[in-house]
């Protein structure tokens, strides 16, 4: 049998309407209850090589990739996406891990 593979969010966030984004982060925050997610990070990126990200980077860990789609696509996070999409530039990725 496979060894199950962990799932991390990862976001570059550069909020552009703060009040707006406080918004979203009061809606998008509960959406994790009740899931394997865990907050890994939430700061400035210290860039060494190439173009520093701009914004804050976030980071999450699930405990699959099916997990982190299933938060990804759920209905009360999809309805929290609009508000990020209006109060910051981001860009989003969800990887899967080395297995554990």
């Amino acid at each position: 049998m496979a060894e199950k593979r962990p799932a991390y969010v990862i976001a570059e966030v550069e909020v552009t309407d703060p009040a707006v984004f406080q918004d979203y982060v009061a809606k998008a925050v509960p959406t994790l209850g009740g899931t394997s997610a865990q907050f890994l990070a939430r700061s400035k990126a210290h860039s060494k090589e190439g173009t520093a990200p701009v914004g804050d980077i976030v980071m999450l860990r699930f405990d699959s990739l099916e997990d982190a789609e299933r938060w990804y696509h759920g209905a009360a996070y999809s309805d929290a996406i609009p508000l990020r999409q209006r109060s910051a530039n981001s860009r989003l990725f969800i990887i899967e891990g080395e297995p554990g």
